[in-house]
């Protein structure tokens, strides 16, 4: 099923007669439309959007049942307010383990061909997996969970009313990726700006024309209306790296600490940056890209020294900061109920 024009109209008022679980189903919404230049988003035939799934994924995402202690949830590492990120290096799992990588937002993640830095998880449904069994997140299984929410007879109904199951492996994995999926984010400045509604600094439009250049290549791989092109590349950070990359699902020496390029979109909010967090601030960011970076023998040709002024930097700043949608980080649906 398809966004068109409103993806969704809130379903039509509970009929007399339903019973008490169903009377206090959670507050609808209408979703967004797909912004203007934006396609319209895919839902699998098996996991077709519905509401009921909808408020089931959300529920889920918010929960820290989903840990093995009861102390994290999806939200914990993907806070709404940061666009799905999170602000530090590495978040903290379940018995609060340390993370190993940086928390990405999860703004139009569906849209993504593949999951993990790696892109060796090839649907939405299947990545919700990798959290719940890896030790130093939820450290827990998807049949301890079910079984958690069947002792709940809110999740039982909302489960049946979503799926016409009980809760199970099925159930948890398409309700989550079903909000996800709605996560859309298409009302920057930058946007606003594209269509004429309103118009960016000076400094920003400078910075626009910058990262659109031969001068930067930034476009290249930060390309599309998600400014991302979804490859694997090394962009020089260290000579040597802790964290092997692509490598670590191909064994193929070319993937060596090479990673999945992320999304520009709401960066203003999402740092630290890089696979590690190693970076604090925008400022950093470009700092790192204007000196050319680090010899690696998989990083990417089209890094090399810019040359860049001060001015000419922070101008980029102020680019990357036009990407930040407010509405999106507000927007009454996406917070926790």
């Amino acid at each position: 099923m398809n966004f068109k024009g409103s993806i969704i109209i809130a379903l039509l008022a509970l009929a007399v007669g339903c019973d008490k679980a169903q009377e206090t189903e959670p507050k609808t919404y209408a979703l967004l439309e797909t912004p203007e230049g934006f396609p319209d988003m895919e839902f699998p035939e098996d996991n077709e959007y519905t509401e009921a799934r909808w408020n089931l994924g959300k529920k889920l995402f918010f929960d820290p049942l989903m840990s093995s202690d009861y102390s994290v949830s999806c939200a914990s590492c993907h806070d709404p307010k940061l666009a799905f990120s999170d602000d530090v290096a590495f978040s903290s799992g379940a018995e609060n383990a340390p993370g190993t990588r940086n928390s990405p937002s999860l703004a139009n993640v569906g849209y993504h061909p593949y999951f993990t830095r790696e892109g060796g998880v090839p649907t939405l449904e299947m990545q919700i997996l990798v959290p719940i069994q890896e030790h130093n997140e939820f450290n827990t299984n998807i049949l301890t969970i079910a079984d958690r929410l069947n002792e709940d007879d809110e999740y039982v109904q909302m489960s049946l009313n979503a799926y016409d199951r009980v809760p199970n492996p099925y159930v948890i994995t398409r309700a989550i990726a079903t909000f996800e999926r709605t996560l859309v984010s298409g009302n920057s400045s930058y946007d606003q700006n594209l269509r004429g509604e309103s118009s960016l600094s000076a400094s920003a439009l400078r910075g626009l024309a910058l990262f659109f250049s031969d001068k930067t290549n930034c476009s290249t791989c930060h390309a599309g209306f998600n400014f991302t092109n979804y490859t694997f590349e090394n962009n020089g950070l260290y000579e040597e790296y802790e964290d092997v990359g692509r490598f670590r699902l191909t064994r193929d020496s070319a993937d060596l600490s090479v990673f999945k390029v992320p999304s520009l979109r709401n960066v203003e909010l999402t740092g630290p940056y890089m696979h590690d967090g190693s970076k604090p601030d925008l400022s950093s960011v470009i700092a790192h890209y204007n000196s050319g970076g680090y010899d690696h023998v998989n990083k990417n040709k089209l890094i090399k020294p810019l040359n860049l002024s001060e001015k000419e930097q922070d101008d980029l700043v102020a680019f990357l900061k036009s990407l930040t949608d407010k509405t999106f980080i507000k927007d009454e649906k996406f917070q926790e109920y």
